[in-house]
């Protein structure tokens, strides 16, 4: 397997895990917090996607698709079209909802961008530098684990709180 097969088949993983987290859902329970100031699985799935979107448009100098293919005006969310969930307050938290469709409507988007633009990356290519905001600056290569990685923890913790939600509703 060459570094793009790797890449494709690592961010197939995090679709999968999304589609398990969120489908057959309503949106009150994708919404539902397990405490609070919990995220909800609408908050994680919304931000993860965001997160890819943004920082794959970043590294390959393309286009968020939140914005380009009109998923912004879809989600209607009262924030900056700028905003990936990253520092958010409890109250914005709470204002993602969403219906399943929706989500995974833009997650799929994303993940079929995400998808043609890796599956061209060469090794050369992980070495070229995407960020010079950090010391040392980022590389393409650290920027996509680092984007897996998140992802990937998202979806866990998706999978999770689906879990106490669907134990709660059967109690």
């Amino acid at each position: 397997m060459n570094s793009s097969g790797l890449l494709v088949d690592s961010f197939g993983r995090v679709k999968e895990a999304v589609h398990e987290a969120v489908e057959g859902l309503t949106e009150d329970e994708l919404a539902a917090r397990i405490d609070p100031d919990a995220n909800s699985v609408a908050w994680l799935v919304w931000h993860l996607t965001r997160i890819q979107d943004d920082h794959l448009a970043g590294a390959f100098d393309t286009a968020q698709l939140w914005v380009s293919d009109g998923w912004e005006t879809r989600f209607g969310l009262p924030f900056s079209r700028r905003a990936t969930g990253y520092g958010q307050t409890s109250a914005q938290v709470g204002a993602v909802r969403a219906s399943a469709e929706l989500l995974l409507g833009y997650h799929d988007a994303v993940h079929a961008r995400t998808v043609e633009l890796v599956g061209t990356v060469t090794n050369a290519d992980l070495g070229r530098v995407v960020d010079t905001s950090w010391d040392p600056p980022v590389t393409l290569g650290v920027r996509l684990i680092s984007v897996i990685a998140d992802d990937l923890q998202h979806a866990g913790q998706a999978a999770f709180v689906r879990g106490v939600v669907e134990r709660r509703a059967s109690a």
